[in-house]
């Protein structure tokens, strides 16, 4: 990762994703008329802060079988063949290749593989701060966003509208609200 200024509150060392303080979410147009959100509820990634930005690595695993849509028939679905194939393709991957920005405002530019295909992804990122909590642990906080073509991972199936249009917009929103925690040692 390069040309980025690292907050001095973000610490050299290990910090791992908290599963159970962050969200992973998405959202994408619905009949042309609303828009459906969901999530993934386990997620797994690690940031490695180097003494130098370049040095620094992000890495983030995200279950697919995880989806949570609030709708168990249409989250079956996106398990299925016809999204996600969380049989063929369990794991949704993100590898952060370079950083830029500075004030806590960054612009992560990295490659995010769904379904066996690689493409690279542009997320909007907001330093939060950091805050050792009442167990002793730093923790630091980030918000980040993205929009990706669905079409452009293989997720390419959809339904005609008696009106027209169609059933699922091509357009996904990722919105991400991290807790890491830095490991001790």
């Amino acid at each position: 990762m390069t040309t980025a200024t690292i907050p001095a509150a973000l610490t050299t060392g290990t910090w791992t994703i908290d599963n159970s303080h962050s969200e992973i979410g998405f959202s994408v147009r619905h009949a042309g008329i609303s828009k459906v959100r969901g999530r993934f509820s386990d997620v797994e990634g690690t940031l490695v802060i180097a003494d130098s930005v370049a040095e620094s690595t992000l890495e983030a695993v995200v279950q697919t079988a995880s989806v949570d849509t609030r709708d168990e028939n249409r989250d079956a679905h996106l398990k299925g063949e016809d999204f996600f194939n969380s049989t063929e393709f369990p794991t949704m991957t993100f590898t952060g290749k370079d950083l830029q920005g500075t004030d806590g405002e960054f612009t992560l530019h990295g490659d995010l593989t769904i379904r066996g295909t690689t493409h690279p992804v542009d997320f909007a990122v907001e330093f939060q701060g950091t805050a050792v909590d009442p167990f002793g642990l730093t923790r630091a906080g980030f918000e980040a966003t993205t929009q990706i073509s669905r079409k452009e991972f293989g997720l390419t199936w959809n339904a005609a509208l008696e009106a027209g249009g169609v059933l699922v917009g091509d357009k996904v929103t990722i919105i991400l609200d991290l807790s890491l925690v830095k490991s001790e040692a």
